[in-house]
């Protein structure tokens, strides 16, 4: 078995996939802009994910823009069967590599095309959609133009699935009158817990929630007692916070993203890591 076998499988949308996955941002330059220092250096770690057992990969083509979802398809296109790309829409980058909302029915339009083309598909698999009211987390406010501008490109045979990402509760629930959310995605890790209550309902309703900056982002995360763990159990600080969310429910799937093939092999690992029960104490008290 490979590590990610063990962490089990979960529903997204009609596909199953490991609950370990991989997430593309961080291929593209700093800030996520630009291209990578490393062009065949972000290609080997694609690689070397699928080769690790990933079948769930996520990425945009706000990310640089447009540089990561070229260089998945450099590294992975034809893709293998089972191998699913989740991708978002909703955002586009200035010119000063500021993040702008971009819910016209036209730059919707526009976005999944440039995803298709980008990615060398004819249909994505799963778009989700990112709410824009605000950059630094959810806010509330009517998503029911943009989702209904993407529900009517899945009527048109380009997206299988929608999902959302930096949403409410509120805002789930109200998107699911305008067409079926089979995932969504939220900031979410040791260190921030807004989304318990969310997080339970979807399990309980058998959707996926995919937290980003599973640990931390770009301010990773530190604690005295993730660390403390860590040492008890022979492992990193951001394996042991890995484990914990794959731990924490079953419809969690991770994302972890990395341009290092070493730091790659070490998420993997994580699957492998059960934390005991007073370890889990310790944790839930940061």
């Amino acid at each position: 078995m490979t590590a990610i076998d063990q962490a089990g499988t979960y529903a997204l949308g009609q596909r199953t996939v490991k609950r370990l996955g991989y997430g593309a941002m961080q291929l593209a330059g700093p800030g996520v802009f630009g291209p990578p220092k490393d062009r065949a250096a972000a290609v080997a770690v694609l690689r070397a994910a699928v080769e690790s057992g990933v079948d769930h990969i996520d990425t945009s083509d706000f990310y640089g823009p447009h540089v990561t979802n070229q260089i998945i398809k450099e590294a992975l296109h034809p893709y293998r069967d089972g191998l699913t790309l989740v991708t978002k829409v909703g955002a586009r980058r200035g010119d000063d590599a500021s993040w702008l909302p971009a819910f016209s029915k036209a730059e919707l339009t526009q976005a999944v095309h440039d995803n298709l083309r980008h990615l060398g598909l004819d249909v994505l698999d799963v778009v989700n959609l990112r709410a824009m009211f605000s950059v630094h987390g959810p806010a509330e406010g009517s998503l029911e133009e943009p989702l209904t501008a993407l529900a009517e490109l899945q009527r048109q045979g380009l997206v299988r699935h929608i999902g959302l990402s930096n949403v409410t509760a509120r805002q789930v629930q109200d998107g699911r009158r305008i067409t079926p959310i089979v995932c969504v995605q939220n900031l979410y890790n040791l260190a921030h817990r807004e989304d318990e209550a969310l997080l339970a309902q979807l399990a309980a309703e058998g959707t996926a929630y995919v937290p980003f900056f599973p640990l931390g982002g770009f301010t990773p995360l530190q604690s005295d007692a993730l660390s403390a763990v860590a040492v008890q159990l022979d492992a990193t600080p951001m394996q042991v916070a890995l484990a914990w969310l794959l731990q924490r429910s079953p419809n969690i799937l991770l994302i972890p993203g990395t341009s290092s093939v070493t730091h790659l092999q070490q998420n993997m690992a994580s699957a492998r890591l059960v934390l005991p029960a007073d370890a889990v104490a310790r944790l839930d008290a940061i």
